[in-house]
């Protein structure tokens, strides 16, 4: 199948789009909503249905408009990768399915987290070690964004996954590869705040997700009731702060993950 997306027009918007903003058209992918700012993106312009769309909510404001490829927007061509147990590729490219691997197809949309950054990469090779040591009844995604970590746990056996993303965007193209994987009766996704699920009770959390976040989890009893964690898109001295946290948890590191000098990643087990 041919890439569904080649160019992208991005409207910068002042303002709460609704989630579900009608009339945008078939060429609308989506909208990214950062507080007081949203980012509509289109994959023709789309000037006329923008405009339409202010006239029907005036308390927005258009700041900005942007045209770049799709390529340029992730960084680079987004390809197939292999780990040791996965085969991870957009549908677009997933011909060369490596039959030795599980499978996971991955269309990240507009959404950053397409595997190949180095945090992404440790997080898998962590769960792969996790169900070396006999893997998890049930695990929560924190951060989700486009669903990877969810969806190679449910691919590994996990019965029930969580993922979980505060951004609406994020949650949809989730979503949306949990099904194009016929992964729905193992994993489910959610918009919420990460710090109001670490209640749940799970064997597995994963959070790839902001330090200010992660910080407030470790301060909850509630995550060092897992058995098993993955923590991981911490700089240098955000993971020294983590590790003592972890160690007054308390928890244990397993095993650590340092790439290019400056991402860290931590698969740990709780001992309380």
């Amino acid at each position: 199948m041919d890439i569904p997306y080649k160019d992208l027009h991005i409207y910068y918007l002042r303002g709460r789009v609704a989630n579900a903003p009608d009339g945008l058209g078939p060429e609308f992918i989506g909208n990214w909503q950062e507080s007081d700012a949203a980012f509509l993106f289109f994959t023709q312009p789309a000037e006329s249905r923008v405009n339409a769309l202010l006239r029907r909510q005036p308390e927005l404001a258009l700041v900005d408009t942007f045209h770049m490829s799709y390529a340029d927007w992730h960084g680079g061509d987004i390809k197939p990768f292999v780990t040791d147990r996965f085969y991870v590729a957009p549908p677009w490219a997933a011909s060369g399915r490596d039959d030795n691997r599980l499978p996971i197809l991955l269309d990240p949309g507009v959404v950053f987290g397409a595997g190949t950054h180095p945090t992404t990469q440790s997080c898998l090779e962590a769960l792969e070690i996790v169900w070396q040591q006999g893997g998890a009844g049930s695990a929560l995604d924190l951060g989700t964004g486009t669903g990877l970590l969810a969806l190679a746990a449910a691919r590994l056996g996990c019965p029930r996954v969580l993922a979980v993303d505060n951004n609406g965007l994020a949650v949809r193209t989730t979503r949306e590869n949990i099904r194009a994987n016929s992964l729905d009766a193992r994993a489910l996704a959610v918009i919420a705040d990460a710090r109001e699920l670490i209640a749940c009770p799970v064997d597995l959390v994963m959070a790839n997700i902001h330090f200010d976040v992660m910080r407030h989890l470790l301060a909850s009893p509630e995550f060092y009731e897992k058995k098993w964690f993955i923590l991981s898109g911490l700089l240098r001295s955000q993971a020294r702060q983590v590790e003592e946290m972890i160690h007054y948890g308390p928890g244990r590191i397993v095993q650590r993950w340092i790439n290019d000098g400056v991402w860290y990643t931590f698969l740990g087990a709780c001992t309380g």
